[in-house]
């Protein structure tokens, strides 16, 4: 069997490392907040480009800290919208109501999944204060477009670059593309830790400040308290984690690309559609392939036909936002590329540990698909 994900296997080459991170924080005794966190912040707003990183307890929590930075700064105020694409994961609008902002649901380019700049405008009111741009399955949104739009309109630009670790536009990378942006780092993204953990990156030094005080129940110094704030600081065990794999996030993105490229060279079945990325120059790395997704008719029969030949997949995801049974006020809505994609998209296995032999049976078993 061909497993999805195997985050054992990908752990793997890491743990002596770990164990080693592990002893040194029993000998420490600081278990919150401490000079992993601190060391963590520092190498991932270098990586990202950023001035600020700052991290906290998860990858939701760090879009709401940031709404809630620019709600406390008084650039947001609730009931003002914000622009989001209708096809993400439902987290990047649950942050959104979170904080009682409004979202209004933009449709995706059918190509690539992220949200079409081209009707974004559309969108726009008096009450349009924010973008919030969603790099979906690592692929970066078309932020030139989308930063264009908000200084014609005087708009907040935000990224959830949760599936976009290390994703390149113009030479700058992912979370350093807008005002600010959101990272996971759950245990199965390119980067990821051994349990929950998130990061805000930014080069606005006062949301900087806010958010480290905000995430921390509001204080800025012990036992006081300037905000009306949460508990979700990044757990320093996981920050010593991600300190160990931060080095080579660029070497398993790669890995993810020469697999991205040969599904994409070597999946020949027109029942099948692949994703449009283009390799040429700098633009190979505007998409990290946190996921492979392709599209067909027929997902389910796909998808077990791929099951019966020792090949997991999954779908990602299901269901729209605007079908969930928790957002029941928005079930009448119509956004048909939108379902489209979430009836017809299915996940194929995509790690940098897949070998060779399993990737040419992947692709074998697809063209053989019937």
């Amino acid at each position: 069997m061909i497993k999805f994900l195997d985050l054992k296997k990908i752990n793997e080459p890491y743990e002596a490392y770990f164990q080693e991170k592990l002893k040194l924080f029993l000998v420490n005794g600081w278990y919150v907040l401490g000079n992993e966190v601190k060391e963590f912040e520092n190498n991932f707003a270098n990586y990202c480009g950023t001035k600020h990183c700052v991290g906290v307890g998860n990858g939701f929590d760090a879009l709401v800290l940031i709404f809630k930075g620019y709600i406390q700064l008084g650039k947001l105020q609730k009931g003002d919208e914000v622009i989001v694409p209708a096809n993400t994961y439902i987290a990047s609008i649950l942050a959104i109501l979170q904080v009682d902002l409004v979202p209004i649901l933009v449709e995706p380019k059918l190509e690539t999944y992220n949200i079409n700049p081209d009707l974004i405008s559309e969108k726009i009111t008096p009450k349009t204060k924010a973008i919030l741009a969603v790099h979906l399955y690592g692929q970066l949104a078309e932020m030139d477009s989308i930063n264009e739009i908000a200084i014609q309109n005087n708009l907040i630009v935000l990224e959830d670059a949760a599936q976009a670790h290390g994703a390149i536009s113009n030479f700058r990378k992912s979370g350093n593309l807008s005002n600010a942006a959101a990272f996971s780092f759950y245990p199965g993204k390119n980067l990821g830790a051994l349990g929950d953990a998130g990061a805000v990156t930014t080069n606005d030094d006062a949301l900087a400040k806010i958010i480290q005080s905000m995430r921390n129940y509001g204080s800025e110094k012990k036992y006081y308290t300037h905000y009306i704030g949460i508990n979700s600081r990044l757990d320093e065990l996981q920050a010593a984690f991600l300190n160990v794999k931060l080095p080579n996030l660029d070497v398993e993105n790669n890995a993810r690309k020469s697999i991205a490229k040969r599904y994409l060279s070597e999946i020949k079945n027109d029942k099948i559609t692949t994703p449009s990325v283009s390799f040429r120059g700098t633009e190979q790395s505007n998409h990290v392939f946190h996921l492979f997704v392709i599209r067909t008719e027929n997902r389910d029969e796909l998808q077990q036909f791929l099951l019966e030949n020792g090949i997991q997949t999954m779908i990602h995801y299901p269901v729209p936002p605007h079908k969930q049974k928790a957002l029941e006020s928005w079930n009448n809505l119509y956004f048909p590329i939108t379902e489209k994609i979430h009836n017809e998209v299915l996940s194929l296995p995509m790690n940098p540990v897949l070998t060779d032999d399993e990737v040419a049976s992947i692709i074998t078993i697809l063209n053989s698909y019937k």
